[in-house]
């Protein structure tokens, strides 16, 4: 009798070109996962899917634009012709639009949001019910600290969307416990990753953070992917985001919200 050995559970890392997405595929590889990653960068994702498959992956390259309507079901579709499922869904592709939401392109409001909001959500809601199913699932949704802190001027929807998933993690965690799913919200803080690089703000930014604000994105995926294992809702990284989250839940709003204007003058465009 021939024996075949069962494949491994997949991992659908978004975003996955570099920073975040990349050390989530690289670390989950480590762990017996085959990927499926996708990006708009094909040449990134062909780089890392090489890297991956010397640590014994099976890697799908499935070059995708998640701002663009239908993308959620064609990437579906794709890993589906392969004959997999996704048990892991880590929802980490994102951006910054800087500058006044008044003097901002709406067309780029809308694919922001069709980006870290509509499709996190399709996404989620299509491949939950096999998970569920299977009873076993992770599903990790990348927010930030900015999702807990008050809001400030410029880059308007990014900390509205973060917030967002922070609490659709939350209810996603109740509504599947005890079901072998897991659900949690992803917060950290700076990171160093191109995402300042990609909107333009990395010289600004850069220079009115303290170098002690910033973590490396391997650490922060370490601690969430932890978090996600042991079941918890919500994971802010790092002591010095922790203390900065547990501050703003403590101060009165007005203050809060003033501190905030502060900090925002400092790192984002006038």
């Amino acid at each position: 009798m021939r024996w075949t050995l069962p494949p491994r559970r997949l991992a659908l890392v978004t975003g996955a070109s570099s920073g975040i997405g990349a050390a989530f595929a690289r670390l989950l590889a480590g762990q017996g996962f085959d990927l499926a990653l996708t990006a708009r960068r094909v040449d990134r994702l062909q780089t890392l899917a090489d890297e991956l498959r010397e640590l014994g992956a099976q890697v799908l390259v499935l070059p995708e634009d998640l701002s663009r309507a239908g993308a959620a079901d064609r990437l579906l579709a794709a890993v589906s012709a392969q004959g997999r499922t996704i048990d892991v869904l880590i929802n980490n592709a994102g951006l910054g639009l800087p500058g006044a939401y008044g003097r901002s392109d709406w067309a780029e409001q809308a694919g922001s949001l069709q980006l870290m909001l509509v499709s996190v959500c399709e996404l989620t809601h299509k491949v939950l019910p096999g998970m569920l199913e299977r009873r076993y699932g992770r599903i990790v949704n990348v927010a930030s600290l900015a999702g807990l802190l008050p809001g400030a001027s410029g880059h308007t929807l990014y900390a509205a969307t973060k917030s967002f998933l922070i609490k659709f993690s939350q209810s996603l965690h109740l509504e599947t416990r005890g079901t072998g799913v897991e659900v949690t919200a992803l917060c950290p803080g700076f990171t160093l990753t191109e995402f300042h690089d990609a909107n333009g703000t990395r010289e600004r930014v850069t220079a009115g953070t303290p170098s002690w604000a910033w973590q490396e994105a391997e650490a922060v995926v370490r601690e969430g992917w932890s978090a996600a294992e042991r079941g918890r809702a919500v994971v802010v990284t790092g002591r010095v985001n922790r203390s900065i989250a547990a501050l703003a839940k403590a101060l009165p709003d007005d203050l809060a919200l003033s501190v905030m204007a502060r900090a925002g003058a400092r790192i984002r465009e006038p």
